[in-house]
């Protein structure tokens, strides 16, 4: 039981993974200068940003199906079904921690004033942006980002 809270416990931490949002920088870019670029968004899709894929699922699902795997049988068996259940508990953990932390994202298209285009996938919600808008292109500390 203990390990199934740790388990959980693991997900949720990498859920709270820094947010690849327009709206959310990280204390790097603070102080910075960025260059500002303005267009109007031609294209919005919806797209999905691939989950994690850190070591924390795969170790906390190792030690979950090891522990569950050594309460099974006696002596070799138990040694065994302890290995087999850390390796399915590895795979598992990792499957859920890269699906606990997919998110939803916009593909977004500009033209940029001056003739240019440039395409910006980062999160955001269904509708935030829409075609014919003027949007600001944010540029610097090697990532972009598409703002109102």
């Amino acid at each position: 039981m203990k390990f199934a809270i740790l388990l959980i416990s693991a997900v949720l931490l990498a859920a709270c993974a820094s947010s690849k949002s327009g709206d959310v920088y990280s204390r790097d870019q603070a102080r910075r200068e960025m260059t500002v670029r303005n267009g109007v968004v031609e294209s919005v899709r919806v797209v999905t940003l691939e989950g994690t894929k850190s070591q924390v699922g795969t170790t906390a699902g190792a030690v979950v199906g090891g522990v569950a795997g050594s309460s099974v049988g006696q002596g070799k068996g138990s040694v065994i079904a302890a290995v087999i259940g850390a390796v399915a508990g590895g795979v598992a953990g990792s499957a859920i921690e890269e699906g606990a932390t997919r998110k939803q994202a916009l593909e977004i298209t500009v033209n940029l004033d001056g003739g240019r285009s440039l395409v910006v996938v980062q999160e955001a919600l269904p509708g935030e942006f829409q075609p014919g808008d003027r949007v600001r292109v944010v540029s610097g500390s090697g990532e972009t980002r598409v703002t109102r």
